[in-house]
This record gives C-alpha cells, sequence and structure tokens, in this order.
C-alpha cells in the first residue's frame, strides 16, 4: 500500500488504514509498537494478555493465598449467589 507523508510541525506524518484500525481494535490514543529494520518499518498492535484463574492461582507460593478480612461477611451487591 502507497502512503503519501506529510508535514505536521517539524514532523512528517502518515495515516493510518481504516482496515488496520477496525482488525486491531484502535481507537485514538491506541499505542502501537514500531519496529526499524534498515528500510523497513513496521507497526504492530500489541495484543492485550489474558489471564486464566487457572494460570494464576498456580503462580501462587503453595498453601499462602491472599486473605482478606471481613470478606465473607461483606453484603451482595449484584446477583451473586451466596
Amino acid at each position: 500500500m502507497l502512503q503519501t507523508l506529510r508535514r505536521a510541525g517539524g514532523s512528517l506524518v502518515m495515516t493510518v488504514p481504516k482496515a488496520f484500525i477496525e482488525q486491531n481494535h484502535l481507537q485514538d490514543g491506541s499505542q502501537v509498537e514500531l519496529s526499524l529494520e534498515g528500510s523497513r518499518m513496521t507497526i504492530e498492535a500489541p495484543t492485550k494478555r489474558r489471564y486464566k484463574l487457572e494460570d494464576l492461582l498456580a503462580e501462587m507460593p503453595e498453601g499462602k493465598l491472599p486473605k482478606v478480612e471481613g470478606w465473607d461477611n461483606t453484603p451482595a451487591v449484584g446477583l451473586e449467589v451466596l
């Protein structure tokens, strides 16, 4: 895809294609990773890491799960089943 550079202040800027924006769920203020290799520039949208409860619990020291005093006595605020 051929892009035209435009001057904005002391910099040159180019637009990001709409397809790339939609494909990577980007919006105003999103950050992307630029990689430079010689005359090649690559733009990547960082992926959000998905955490699984079982993986997070596996990282906890054996038998040392954090405890919050009074947790069992807090009132329900949604559709919790007690």
